[in-house]
């Protein structure tokens, strides 16, 4: 196609505020678009299974389509600034952005983050205020909120001048006036990327350049890389240089070239400069290395991307139960699987530890290494990792942590209690403002003082309350926070919880596990509800006897135990506790199982 008939854009916003719906839109009234008849029939971008459960993008995607004539590739971004390392990249593929902002909530701390981005790369931005059918949308306190953002983050005189539409992507409509009974399509959308964001450069006659920006496995192509022709063309079967993140260069041939067309990608001839193409037949290449012209090799500066913030150790189970539950369970296999894992992932770090079977995994959030851990599990690996910590720096001889801009939106009647928590946590208050009924706060707080806040922050607001944060830099250490009151129920025997043992158990605190579940000894079976720990014997039987009391049995009632995901158990455990990961189960044990080598490393400790 003519350069002058294609547009690449990439569509950003705040978790859930519609990105992925819009992209279903954009699709469904696109010409000649057709749907596979067992494809969903929502959400069709979110084809990922963690994707869908979550409602969240985690992963960015491709897709193109067709509209008067002309061509829109169209890339899907994550909105949580956990996988800011996908937004990053995709900024150096297009030429503008459509960025979403719901028309109730406004400009969010992750609003913030990926505008930054696109401001950055001095791009055009279109805003889109999404959700308008809601019964308490105010559209015009939004667009005023979105403009101060654009000043805020030094946008252009001319990226101010952003063209805006209103829409309700649920309902595939959009227009220029926020009157949702005149809007018919999105037809204003298309009609603003086509006019408002430029056609890409065209650079054929340079050589050949091409960064690769995301990888996709093919089981029939094997590692296809996907970026944008920079300059020069690219044909199936020619060689090109392979340029590395070291500088080295090697020889490769193209097996295939693929453009997107909807949500498929289509084998082609030959690609230009101003595509976004994908590459098979190069098998060792990684995000953010370069594709040259052969005979006169020229590499992209490479991708920076954000340090990664936090830091688990990921090793293999030690568990009693260890081989029982995955099917990929040696140091091998977790080792092969994190390397995997870096190929695809630039915002996460590996490295090895003192112990061969363990690995410091580094990421961007808690939510970055949760997902990761989910993935593992449901591939078939078992393994076990610690409590999340924060990565301190050094700068000029002073102590520095990273830092969150921490958004609050909570009930009045919860303000206070938040205001404590955070308070405890070293949290500084920045702004309050109250709309409604409703606070508004915004907090500077260590990012430490976030870990295991979550399930805390639900039961203090009653599951009231939303809260946002975004990574603001590293700053002077803030302090010691306060101790922790953390106290688990641990088990002191192996074997099958029996309700008898497990009544006994219940008076001290809330249970994580049922009758008739397998345990072992220094598993965590429940949360203590005073500070430090204590033993049960969640095994343990009634005696028989020739006797029986009267009323016997009648208050032997058992509750319902608390279910724990994945991201609850990383939340509670404390420094002396690990998470055992396997396909079925997750559990909470301590890292030292025998009460006896607890008590031994105490006293080494001297405590």
């Amino acid at each position: 196609m003519d350069k002058k008939e294609i547009r690449n854009i990439a569509i950003i916003a705040h978790v859930d505020h519609g990105k992925t719906t819009l992209v279903d839109a954009l699709l469904k009234q696109s010409e000649g678009f057709r749907m596979k008849s067992d494809a969903p029939q929502e959400l069709i971008m979110d084809s990922n299974e963690l994707e869908r459960e979550r409602g969240i993008t985690i992963f960015s995607k491709n897709a193109a389509v067709h509209h008067g004539g002309m061509k829109i590739n169209i890339v899907d971004t994550p909105g949580h600034a956990d996988f800011g390392g996908e937004v990053e990249r995709i900024m150096r593929m297009v030429d503008g952005v459509l960025l979403l902002v719901d028309a109730k909530e406004g400009p969010m701390p992750q609003t913030k983050f990926v505008l930054r981005k696109a401001i950055q790369a001095g791009h055009k931005v279109i805003v889109v205020i999404n959700k308008i059918d809601k019964p308490d949308a105010r559209p015009d306190w939004v667009l005023n909120a979105t403009y101060d953002l654009f000043i805020e983050l030094g946008a252009t005189d001319e990226q101010i001048e952003f063209p805006v539409i209103y829409a309700s992507a649920v309902q595939g409509k959009a227009g220029l006036k926020s009157d949702l009974k005149e809007m018919k399509d999105v037809q204003p959308i298309f009609d603003a990327i086509l006019s408002y964001v430029p056609a890409p450069v065209s650079d054929d006659a340079s050589p050949l350049q091409m960064l690769t920006v995301s990888l996709i496995y093919d089981k029939y192509k094997g590692k296809v890389a996907v970026g944008r022709i920079y300059a020069g063309k690219i044909r199936k079967g020619m060689t090109v240089a392979h340029i590395n993140r070291k500088g080295e260069i090697n020889k490769a041939q193209l097996s295939a070239v693929m453009l997107f067309d909807g949500l498929a990608r289509v084998d082609v001839d030959e690609a230009a400069s101003g595509d976004i193409a994908a590459l098979a037949g190069i098998p060792d290449i990684s995000i953010g290395e370069t594709i040259a012209d052969a005979e006169n090799p020229k590499a992209l500066p490479v991708i920076h991307i954000d340090e990664p913030t936090i830091k688990m150790t990921f090793g293999v189970n030690t568990s009693p139960f260890a081989g029982k539950e995955g099917q990929y369970t040696t140091s091998r296999n977790i080792k092969e699987r994190l390397e995997h894992e870096l190929e695809t992932d630039v915002a996460l770090s590996v490295t090895p530890t003192e112990s061969f079977d363990s690995w410091t995994v580094a990421g961007r959030g808690e939510l970055h290494l949760a997902i990761l851990i989910e993935k593992m599990r449901r591939e078939g690996f078992e393994l076990e990792v610690s409590k999340p910590q924060v990565i301190f720096h050094e700068e000029g001889g002073k102590k520095t942590e990273p830092m969150e801009l921490v958004s609050v939106e909570v009930p009045e009647a919860y303000a206070g209690v938040v205001i404590e928590m955070l308070g405890k946590r070293l949290g500084v208050m920045k702004d309050m403002r109250v709309d409604g009924g409703t606070n508004y706060l915004d907090f500077a707080i260590p990012t430490r003082g976030l870990i295991g806040i979550r399930n805390e922050f639900l039961t203090a607001t009653k599951g009231t309350g939303i809260m946002n944060s975004i990574f603001l830099g590293y700053e002077h250490y803030k302090g010691d926070l306060r101790d922790d009151t953390h106290g688990s129920i641990v088990n002191t025997t192996n074997g099958t919880t029996n309700n008898y043992g497990l009544v006994a158990a219940q008076g001290r605190g809330k249970l994580f596990v049922g009758d008739g579940v397998p345990v072992y000894e220094g598993m965590v079976v429940g949360v203590n509800a005073k500070a430090g720990d204590i033993p049960v014997n969640a095994c343990r039987a009634r005696e028989l006897t020739n006797f029986r009391a009267k009323n016997e049995g009648l208050s032997d009632q058992l509750e319902v135990p608390l279910t724990l995901t994945l991201e609850d158990a990383l939340n509670y455990i404390g420094d002396d506790e690990l998470v055992e990961v396997t396909p079925t189960n997750v559990r909470i044990r301590k890292k030292l199982l025998t009460d006896n080598e607890r008590r031994k490393a105490k006293r080494a400790n001297g405590e």
